[in-house]
């Protein structure tokens, strides 16, 4: 059979549509093969809110923080605590690259594209108390303006815009089953033509057959996504040893169609897998009142101030505050034998702290919307934010703490909280707001972030008793555990080519983005900065078409 393409790509999320973009820039032939149908296109990265990682940029200086290459180098190793010589050969230097791009070209290249980010930057993952270790030092997380859509949109309309003059073809509903390998070397694809969906984005499709496929091409680009959709696969690669054991319940950050079944396809074709135990789940999960795909979650992304209470009502220990450091919590939470921890807050904190992760639950920055913006800084919780308050199941919203608690446990009644040893650690809590000194670390920390210009004026409430009726209702939520990203995947080399098991390169085979652990098989080691993983799919699907571009005959 003749090539139908100089590239096959798998999958037309980001890393995939960027890889296309580049290809098409270098004058080449691209076909984009995609198991869900066209309202699919961009993948995972529609839903996020377009948080991207930068280092000393003009938004971060116009807020006074001094950043730099060697700081955002310290913590990202620090961070990732790389340990492995073999599985973390490429992703030490694909780290290493990553800050390069994110102090250097990565924002003149989005901006040329067309794509701004909002002025405030936000203090994501502020870590594990130490310079050395894990977190960001300075806030670093840049808002799109337009959110995830928009970072799609930079790289989908140009290659749209190719695809109207018959450089770029899309297959859609079309599911590859086998890598064609013929003398070692990637030259196509096999699979299964799924019948026609109309389904909306995200919605679970059809795995229905109606036809088999075969397509040919100099090389393929797997860009198929991660495994956070299939909880099955997600249990079957859980670090026991690491984090303890697997979650009995776990709620779903990702569409269902982020499967993860390129990962077994690539590695049965020859494929080198590293670090697929490493994956990011998060803590603060709340169900989605309103669901778009099964067991839809919804994550809370906090400010520093509420209090984070276990599910026998037992304070988190220092230094696992409300944003801070995800696995380190992720693995208390696992060893408290339950699945399920509890924030407890005001009114005063809810208005100005909870902030939901995702497109749809930012209408005003996704729709660009200036004046739905400037509400925010209003009396009031953001409309989305208020929305779960009064349909949200994981909500309880009181005037007094007895009623409160006696609503927690409405909600759990397999696991009862005992009233006085919530009031305890509450009342505790609030004796150490009196001074704006204090031995309590979280107090310290709220303060801290307030000395930040953008957290005191939009994210970080004031100081204040919980039990302060000025500043009520009491309320608290239930947080679930949700499944998100995979930190390991395909290994590959700085070019994005996929990596043997022996250590040599796989002709013509690449990946890129979260099959590829964002790049070389795990730039991130075990631990995430935030605004890193839309950031990794441009960064890798950049990378592998610009490789491929130049190579091509």
């Amino acid at each position: 059979m003749a090539e139908q393409a100089d590239v096959i790509v798998v999958g037309a999320g980001l890393a995939g549509l960027v890889a296309t973009h580049e290809l098409v820039k270098a004058g080449r032939k691209v076909l984009v093969v995609e198991q869900e149908n066209v309202e699919n296109l961009g993948g995972q990265a529609f839903w996020s809110l377009g948080g991207l990682f930068f280092v000393d940029s003009p938004e971060q200086r116009r807020m006074g923080i001094k950043d730099s290459r060697d700081l955002a180098l310290q913590d990202w190793l620090g961070s990732a605590g790389f340990d492995r010589d073999r599985e973390d050969h490429w992703p030490r230097q694909w780290a290493e690259a990553y800050v390069d791009f994110a102090a250097g070209e990565k924002r003149a290249y989005l901006h040329d594209l067309g794509l701004r980010v909002m002025p405030n930057v936000g203090w994501a993952e502020r870590g594990g108390g130490l310079a050395s270790g894990h977190g960001n030092s300075v806030p670093r997380f840049h808002i799109t303006w337009g959110t995830g859509p928009e970072v799609v949109r930079v790289f989908r309309d140009p290659v749209l815009d190719a695809a109207s003059r018959g450089q770029v073809t899309f297959r859609y509903r079309h599911q590859v089953d086998e890598l064609i390998v013929e003398g070692g070397a990637a030259v196509g694809v096999r699979g299964t033509v799924l019948e026609s969906s109309t389904e909306p984005r995200g919605v679970k499709s059809s795995r229905t057959p109606a036809g088999e496929f075969e397509l040919r091409a100099q090389a393929v680009v797997v860009t198929s996504g991660g495994i956070g959709g299939n909880p099955e696969l997600v249990r079957k690669n859980w670090p026991v040893e690491r984090l303890g054991r697997a979650p009995e319940r776990m709620i779903t950050g990702v569409p269902a169609h982020v499967d993860g079944r390129m990962l077994e396809i690539t590695e049965n074709a020859g494929g080198n897998i590293v670090n697929r135990d490493r994956m990011w789940h998060y803590t603060e999960g709340i169900v989605n009142w309103d669901p778009i795909w099964p067991n839809h979650a919804i994550r809370i992304i906090p400010g520093p101030s509420s209090l984070w209470l276990d599910a026998t009502g037992k304070r988190l220990p220092v230094p696992l505050f409300p944003g801070f450091d995800t696995l380190a919590t992720l693995e208390h939470i696992l060893g408290t034998g339950h699945d399920h921890t509890w924030f407890v807050l005001t009114q005063s904190i809810i208005e100005k702290e909870f902030a939901l992760s995702g497109s749809e639950q930012n209408p005003d920055m996704t729709g660009k919307d200036l004046k739905l913006l400037l509400g925010r800084v209003k009396k009031g919780a953001p409309g989305p934010v208020e929305a779960f308050k009064r349909h949200g199941v994981d909500f309880v919203v009181r005037d007094n703490l007895r009623d409160l608690v006696d609503g927690m446990n409405a909600l759990t009644p397999d696991a009862k909280l005992d009233y006085e040893q919530v009031e305890r650690e509450i009342v505790a809590r609030d004796r150490q707001i009196e001074n704006t000194f204090s031995k309590d670390m979280q107090v310290m920390a709220i303060r801290n972030a307030r000395t930040y210009r953008a957290d005191k004026v939009i994210r970080v409430a004031k100081p204040h008793r919980l039990l302060d009726p000025a500043h009520g209702p009491l309320i608290a939520v239930r947080l679930n555990l949700l499944t998100r990203k995979t930190l390991g995947g395909l290994e590959t080399n700085l070019d994005s080519q996929v990596i043997r098991p022996d250590g040599s390169v796989f002709d013509g085979l690449y990946a890129a983005g979260e099959v590829a652990g964002f790049g070389g098989g795990g730039v991130h080691g075990y631990n995430a900065l935030e605004g890193t993983f839309l950031g990794g799919c441009i960064f890798s699907g950049r990378a592998a078409g610009r490789a491929l571009g130049r190579s091509l005959r």
